[in-house]
C-alpha cells in the first residue's frame, strides 16, 4: 500500500511516499481503508519530535511508527476478533495512527460511525479538533447562557469549533484571529472579532468567563487579566515554550497555581474517546457544527498540507485525500 513515512524526526522534508505492508489490526483494533486524513499540529509535532518530552512516547531518537497522521475517516476492511461493534463496510472517522496511508489500524474504542450527512473529508476534520474543542468546553469551562467567552486561535481547526459550541451553548462568543480571518470567525458564530495585530485581549473593560487559548503565546499573567475573577482558563495542547517541554510549562504553572487562586486555570491534553465522537456526529447530523476545510490535498501532496499548516494560518481543517 502506499504510504508517507518518515524515517526520523525532522521538517516536512522527510515525508516520503512509498510502498509499505498493510498493516494487521490488533484483536481491539479495525482496519481502515482510509478514504481522508487530517492534517494538524498532532501531526506536525508527531513529524518534529516536539516537544523533546513527547519522544518518550513518540520514540526517543526516532518514530517508532514511521507513518504519519492521526484523524482517519474511512471503511472498514477487516475488524479483529475481540470488535462486536463494527464490520467490514462500515463507515467510520475517528483516531487512527498512521492515517496517512491507504490502511491504518484503529482501536475500535477511538472510532465512531461517520456522520451520514457528511463526506469523509468533512467527517476527518472532526475528530481531533471537535473532541479537543468539545473536552476544553465542558465541566467548570462549559459557558452558561450569556457569558463572554473568548477564543485565542478561533481560525484554527480546534478554534473554530470552539467558537461554534460555545455559540451553540448560547454564549457571546470574541474570537481572536489574525487580519484576514474575521469574516470566516464570524461565519463561524463570533459575535466581536479582535485582530491580534491590532489589539491586545485586555484592552477596553470587557473580562470573560471562559477562555479558550489555542495559541500559546500569551503568558499566563496576560490570560489572568482578561479573565473575570471566577473565571475559567483553558489552556489547549502545548504549542509555544521551549523545545523541551513546549507550552506545557505554561499549563503546568496554571495547574499549580489554580488552587490558590479564584480562577479555574486548566491545562487541557486532548483524549479520544467513542463518546465524544459520538456527540459530535449527532451535533454534525443535526446540522448544529459544521467543519470547515481550509484546504484539501491529495496524499502524496502531504509535505506540501505539513507546509501550508506551520506557516498559512489556515481557516478550519487542512485535509489530505486518499
Amino acid at each position: 500500500m502506499k504510504a508517507i513515512v518518515q524515517d526520523a524526526y525532522g521538517s516536512a522534508d522527510l515525508l516520503e511516499l512509498r510502498d509499505i505492508d498493510r498493516p494487521v489490526p490488533g484483536d481491539d483494533e479495525v482496519l481502515v481503508e482510509v478514504r481522508a486524513a487530517g492534517v494538524g499540529p498532532e501531526v506536525w509535532h508527531l513529524m518534529t519530535g516536539r516537544p523533546y518530552v513527547a519522544r518518550v512516547a513518540l520514540g526517543l531518537r526516532k518514530p517508532k511508527n514511521p507513518v504519519r497522521g492521526w484523524d482517519g475517516a474511512g471503511r472498514v476492511e477487516a475488524v479483529g476478533a475481540k470488535v462486536i461493534e463494527f464490520k467490514p463496510g462500515d463507515e467510520v472517522f475517528g483516531n487512527c495512527e498512521g492515517s496517512f496511508a491507504q490502511y491504518a489500524r484503529a482501536k475500535a474504542a477511538k472510532i465512531a460511525p461517520k456522520p451520514a450527512n457528511l463526506t469523509f473529508e468533512q467527517a476527518v476534520a472532526l475528530p481531533v479538533s471537535g473532541m479537543t474543542a468539545l473536552q476544553a468546553l465542558s465541566g467548570k469551562g462549559r459557558p452558561r447562557p450569556g457569558q463572554k467567552v473568548l477564543v485565542i486561535g478561533a481560525s484554527g481547526g480546534v478554534g473554530c469549533y470552539a467558537v461554534q459550541l460555545a455559540a451553540m451553548y448560547g454564549a457571546e462568543v470574541t474570537g481572536v484571529c489574525g487580519p484576514t480571518g474575521a469574516d470566516f470567525v464570524r461565519s463561524q458564530g463570533a459575535s466581536h472579532v479582535i485582530d491580534y495585530t491590532r489589539e491586545d485581549i485586555t484592552d477596553g473593560p470587557h473580562r470573560y468567563d471562559v477562555i479558550v487559548d489555542n495559541a500559546g503565546l500569551r503568558p499566563l499573567p496576560v490570560l489572568r487579566r482578561a479573565l473575570t475573577p471566577r473565571g475559567t482558563l483553558v489552556i489547549v495542547g502545548g504549542e509555544g515554550g521551549t523545545s523541551f517541554f513546549g507550552g506545557m510549562s505554561r499549563g503546568l504553572r496554571a495547574v499549580t497555581l489554580s488552587p490558590f487562586v479564584g480562577q479555574n486555570l486548566r491545562n487541557l491534553i486532548s483524549v479520544a474517546r467513542r463518546e465524544d465522537l459520538l456527540t459530535l456526529k449527532d451535533l454534525a447530523e443535526q446540522d448544529r457544527i459544521t467543519p470547515p476545510i481550509d484546504r484539501t490535498y491529495p496524499l502524496a501532496e502531504a509535505a506540501d498540507a505539513l507546509r501550508h499548516l506551520e506557516k498559512g494560518h489556515p481557516r478550519g481543517k487542512i485535509v489530505l485525500t486518499v
